[in-house]
């Protein structure tokens, strides 16, 4: 019995010890959270540049769908695929024996109608001489007159005839309306093609047009921002991240803003030396935009609530206190303030997620520039 006592004092104590100690501990630790010291910093107030990103359509400045004007067999390519091509080159030929036979055809009623209007001339003549010597009537007279105005408008309609004949027959050989790079070829020769049959497409891309959207906000700020005298300069960033090498220049605005998206085109025009640059590529247009007295803060020191970004804002007290702002443009790892920051106040720059609303803590002023991050010009 005398073992069991004293076996249940010693354990007694060793509980009692436990419980101190663990008071203790948490003791400290509330005391630790409540001094905890937290890296802290100003907003960074400077003169820079950014690059406001536009999604591009990228279009050749002439791309044309080329098609047959008449039906026939495709009888010859001269050209294939991806080739350059002069204006005036001939691509295609089309089985022309049925329109050559209709030419022909066409001279033939030509020649024949010429023939009666001679004729028929030759008539007039006569009439005019027997009317003279009073040997007809003047009525002859009119009645040879009006055959031969008669057979005169045949004249006309079989000039037309071999006109469009000879047009038709042209039409069986298609050719470059200008220099360019031939596209996709559907048919191959012997293929039956009909009247308005795709042959081909052909881009001229000695200078590309890039086309990019803006809102009305933006496309306000950029009137404001054009020089009439310079201008606009764009940059275009390809879709392997890459910049072209050559800058673009703003040439015009569409007329009038999209109902359904609220935004208006741009047209900005590239050249294109190394015929980089395809029809139907995409990119991204960038416009640089001076910024004056800018505030700057890092992304990392900011959090959402409810859909607003915050900051910790330190009181002059060293106490947490949540401040909602409102941010004017998002760069990488920064957002420029608008609204919500005076350039003296402080707030917390790392470990947002350990402190809250209301807490205490011991601010280690830290600089921006120190911890460079003043690149934020892409």
């Amino acid at each position: 019995m005398g073992f069991r006592i004293i076996k249940n004092s010693a354990f007694s104590i060793l509980f009692i010890q436990a419980i101190i100690g663990f008071q203790a501990c948490s003791s400290n630790k509330t005391e630790t959270n409540e001094t905890e010291s937290l890296p802290v910093a100003k907003p960074l107030v400077l003169d820079t540049a950014i690059n406001q990103e536009y999604v591009a359509d990228i279009q050749a400045s002439q791309n044309v769908e080329l098609r047959s004007r008449v039906k026939g067999y495709l009888d010859a390519m001269y050209v294939d695929e991806g080739k350059l091509v002069k204006q005036g080159q001939s691509l295609f030929s089309i089985s022309n024996q049925e329109y050559q036979e209709e030419l022909l055809k066409a001279k033939a009623v030509l020649k024949n109608a010429v023939a009666e209007v001679k004729k028929a001339e030759l008539e007039l003549k006569n009439v005019k001489i027997l009317v003279d010597k009073n040997v007809v009537s003047k009525s002859e007279l009119t009645l040879a007159q009006a055959k031969l105005e008669a057979l005169q408008a045949k004249v006309d309609e079989a000039t037309a005839f071999e006109s469009s004949a000879k047009l038709n027959l042209s039409y069986t050989i298609i050719k470059a309306p200008f220099d360019g790079i031939v596209n996709r070829i559907p048919n191959k020769v012997g293929s039956l093609i009909d009247e308005g049959t795709l042959l081909t497409t052909i881009s001229n891309n000695k200078d590309m047009y890039a086309y990019f959207h803006v809102s009305e906000k933006e496309y306000l700020a950029l009137m404001k921002e054009n020089n009439a005298s310079q201008p606009k300069t764009v940059q275009l960033q390809l879709a392997d991240n890459q910049k072209y090498a050559y800058n673009g220049i703003v040439e015009t605005v569409e007329g009038e803003f999209d109902k359904s998206t609220g935004n208006i085109a741009f047209r900005a025009r590239f050249t294109n030396p190394e015929q980089i640059l395809k029809h139907g590529s995409s990119g991204k247009i960038l416009i640089s935009k001076q910024l004056k007295n800018a505030m700057i803060i890092p992304q990392k020191s900011t959090f959402e609530v409810q859909e607003k970004t915050c900051v910790f804002v330190v009181t002059k007290d060293n106490k947490i206190e949540t401040r909602s702002i409102q941010t004017k443009i998002r760069m990488p790892h920064f957002y420029v303030i608008e609204s919500g920051l005076l350039a003296d106040d402080r707030f917390v720059y790392e470990g947002i997620q350990r402190v809250k609303d209301g807490d205490s803590i011991v601010p280690e002023i830290v600089s921006l520039k120190e911890n460079g991050k003043l690149s934020v010009v892409k």
